[in-house]
């Protein structure tokens, strides 16, 4: 027990981070019109999507860190089977994407999609999308925080940033024209 206390008190500092980060934020991140659904079915599924999101992380959370198994794992691997559980559910694959800092091959970018998204982000975007093949594709950044490095980058020999990404691929009911985002 004494390890998962532990372990979660690892996690205050990105927590406020994330905090911080959102009270900076709040004003200038408010939705555009075109980011709203355009109808409820939309907005259903979306809806959907984000409770199972939100109900199977907190499910996984209680497992992988109040649960009797003394194995922690880390929250992103915990994550993955949140991930899995959408796939079977939605049809929405969600995958970690290697940016400048990752340590497992199965995050580097698989393919000429995520190759973009990767160099767009490096070069300071913090999404980019595109339809391929009936789907949205889309990455959104994520800015690995310092207490993060040790882990993400330990033999770093520099202090710059470091960026993941998330990489969504969703399903699309009436496919878009080929090419149809970019960063944002």
């Amino acid at each position: 027990m004494f390890f998962r206390a532990l372990s979660l008190l690892c996690l205050v500092p990105f927590a406020l981070n994330l905090v911080r980060a959102d009270e900076e934020t709040t004003e200038s991140a408010s939705p555009s019109r075109a980011d709203l659904p355009a109808t409820a079915e939309e907005a259903r599924g979306r809806a959907r999507i984000l409770h199972e999101t939100i109900h199977g992380a907190l499910q996984v959370m209680h497992r992988d860190f109040f649960g009797d198994d003394e194995e922690l794992n880390l929250p992103s691997q915990s994550l993955e089977d949140v991930f899995k559980e959408i796939s079977r559910s939605f049809g929405v694959e969600i995958r970690w994407l290697g940016v400048n800092a990752t340590k497992d091959v199965d995050h580097k970018p698989q393919d000429d999609f995520e190759k973009r998204a990767a160099a767009a982000i490096l070069k300071g975007a913090t999404e980019y999308a595109d339809v391929e093949r009936g789907k949205y594709r889309h990455v959104g950044m994520i800015k690995i925080q310092n207490e993060c490095l040790k882990c993400h980058v330990p033999n770093r020999q520099s202090l710059e940033d470091r960026f993941a990404g998330i990489a969504i691929t969703i399903p699309l009911q009436k496919p878009a024209p080929e090419g149809e985002g970019g960063a944002e």
